[in-house]
């Protein structure tokens, strides 16, 4: 199987993390109803971004992995037949939390998780606060109907990342996302932000030959100083974006994609046959001093 149906699930979140969990589930039952074969949810959707405080009430919404979200969706996921990827906020155990997401396939079973290894630390972003960085390295997944690759936001910015796991065989990327603009901000600058966050994503498609898909949030949060951007795209293995959401509505899209595209343009344009990988030993340092 080279084609597939891939469906996005761009939503706001309240404050209610119970009725976030049956949002997303009606959302992934719309996105099947399509035609979804795999339905990829957002960063965190189970609550607000609640990372613009640091606030140690905000651990109570930590939860195991796998637990009782993982099995409220894999028994969706095998109802439904599809393959679905949920971002969580991880409770390890004592004093140990990371921002995760579990692959459940599309006959219901837990395929397992990554853990978030880029931590940001901006204002509004304090995810330092609550996330330890993920220590499973970069993970693929084999499902039923195809191999995944799973990063999350942070992680987005970081060509090394997509690298190592498209030479793992992820066939497609997926990246749950929560990033948006300080409605402050003008509309140049927050125009620039997207740019530059869709860009090196397409850059990642094109460097690797894989198709990728991003999937935000939307709407307003902390009190309305944050305006989640939306904005969910697909683009293929030469950086094409293929669909892209809106900015501002909610949006359940369902895209076909041929994982087939990727020997002919890995064919056609062979960065992978040509890398020198004898000359890359100093990305390995945090910055080359030249003494």
């Amino acid at each position: 199987m080279t084609k597939v149906k891939v469906g996005l699930v761009q939503m706001s979140c309240t404050a209610d993390k119970a009725g976030n969990l049956q949002k997303a589930i009606k959302k992934v039952r719309e996105a099947a109803a399509k035609g979804a074969q795999i339905v990829c949810l957002q960063e965190l959707f189970t609550s607000l971004y609640f990372c613009d405080v640091e606030d140690y009430e905000n651990f109570k919404l930590a939860e195991p992995i796998p637990g009782e979200s993982t099995n409220a969706l894999g028994k969706l996921a095998g109802e439904l037949g599809v393959v679905i990827i949920a971002s969580l906020f991880e409770k390890r155990a004592q004093g140990i939390y990371h921002n995760t997401t579990a692959v459940l396939d599309a006959d219901g079973s837990y395929l397992g998780k990554y853990r978030k290894m880029h931590i940001p630390d901006d204002p509004a972003y304090y995810e330092k606060f609550y996330f330890t960085p993920g220590d499973l390295g970069y993970k693929v997944f084999k499902t039923k109907f195809a191999t995944l690759g799973v990063l999350i936001c942070w992680d987005q910015w970081y060509p090394e990342a997509a690298r190592i796991t498209a030479l793992m065989g992820a066939e497609i990327l997926f990246y749950p996302t929560a990033i948006g603009w300080a409605t402050s901000q003008d509309a140049a600058t927050n125009t620039e932000q997207y740019n530059a966050w869709q860009t090196i994503q397409r850059g990642h498609a094109v460097a690797n030959g894989v198709y990728v898909v991003s999937v935000n949030r939307v709407g307003l949060e902390q009190d309305g100083a944050m305006k989640f951007w939306g904005g969910s795209f697909v683009s293929n293995p030469f950086g094409s974006v293929v669909y892209q959401a809106s900015h501002e509505q909610e949006e359940t899209p369902v895209v076909e994609i041929d994982t087939a595209a990727t020997d002919r343009y890995r064919t056609h344009w062979p960065f992978l046959r040509d890398r020198r990988i004898d000359s890359y030993q100093p990305i390995t340092k945090r910055y080359i001093d030249e003494d």
